[in-house]
């Protein structure tokens, strides 16, 4: 047997009622998300039942949703243009956003400890601890940022400090090879030690030149010319 139709009244049973509305409800919000895929429509939902629960679906938002239909009954009740509109659309949201400039504003001067008058005792404690918050993250980064420079500096001054001794050590290295090149046969100091004296005419030593007793004045000029 088919479906018989109902009369379309209020169920006076409460069970029975309760049960239709959940029916219903899910019926309704699956035909509503069918519709905005489907139909690539823009779809908001609200359904509150009889103990004042709340059942809502949007695809996009209820909120948008909701401001796109009073821009549109605005726009279909207003005689003027479409322009005129706009406009007071742009005002409304011109004002909402001159708004929150003006509460940023006030924000900032409470943060410099300025316009406090009007702030009630519970309200100083929420700025006083977003201070301290905020003071805590500073010192935090501010210590991070000390700590890595000079652990920096430390390890540029290990790295001086063994450039140093490495230099040091090549000073030390070059000047003791200098010093045996000198000793070697061929150097200078090494000649002025071994070099015996010698006369202008490099033949024999200055003593065995000297005067002997036995010999007379033309042997001894023999023996030079030899």
């Amino acid at each position: 047997m088919g479906r018989g139709k109902i009369e379309i009244k209020r169920i006076e049973n409460t069970t029975n009622r309760q049960v239709t509305f959940c029916k219903r409800r899910n019926g309704l919000l699956k035909k509503a998300y069918e519709l905005s895929v489907l139909c690539d429509a823009e779809v908001a939902l609200i359904v509150f039942s009889t103990r004042g629960r709340l059942y809502e679906y949007a695809n996009n938002s209820v909120k948008g949703t909701i401001e796109r239909y009073k821009k549109a009954c605005v726009d279909s009740s207003n005689t003027g243009s479409v322009s005129e509109a706009n406009a007071q659309y742009y005002q409304q949201e011109s004002s909402k956003l001159r708004a929150q400039i003006v509460s940023l504003q006030k924000s900032n001067r409470q943060m410099l400890g300025e316009s406090l008058g009007s702030m009630s005792p519970k309200d100083l404690k929420n700025l006083e601890t977003k201070l301290d918050k905020g003071i805590s993250k500073i010192r935090s980064k501010k210590n991070e940022m000390l700590f890595s420079e000079v652990e920096y500096m430390q390890k540029r001054e290990i790295d001086l400090h063994n450039d140093n001794q490495y230099l040091r050590a090549k000073i030390a290295e070059s000047e003791r090879a200098l010093q045996q090149m000198n000793m070697m046969p061929g150097g200078a100091n090494y000649e002025l030690l071994q070099s015996p004296p010698f006369d202008s005419r490099n033949f024999f030593q200055v003593n065995a030149l000297q005067p002997n007793h036995h010999y007379s004045r033309q042997d001894q000029m023999a023996l030079q010319l030899v």
